[in-house]
């Protein structure tokens, strides 16, 4: 059984007992459940349940497991035969949060 959810304008299929990298949830804490109500699709076994676009009364429940910020990524900019560049870099906030359960 898998759904896929919106969240923050991304969308992700997710699994029961999956652990899932997600854009940073800035006012929780570790070990907090939260509530994912915008659910799209819900597959199982026997049936497919789509929202137009999203389902009513269904909902993904999941655990924050930590926060943590991903590799680094480089911004390099140049222009050519100017002697202008400029290197930059940042590293992107996420959260990693298990899915405990999916409910229609």
């Amino acid at each position: 059984m898998y759904a896929i959810i919106d969240f923050k304008g991304t969308q992700l299929r997710v699994e029961k007992n999956e652990t899932v990298k997600v854009p940073y949830i800035k006012d929780q804490e570790a070990g907090n459940e939260i509530e994912f109500d915008q659910v799209l699709m819900i597959k199982d076994e026997t049936d497919t349940l789509i929202g137009k676009p999203i389902l009513d009364n269904a909902k993904v429940t999941a655990e924050i497991i930590r926060h943590f910020k991903d590799k680094k990524v480089i911004v390099f900019k140049k222009k050519r035969r100017k002697g202008y560049y400029k290197k930059q870099g940042h590293r992107q906030k996420y959260t990693e949060i298990k899915i405990k359960d999916i409910i229609n």
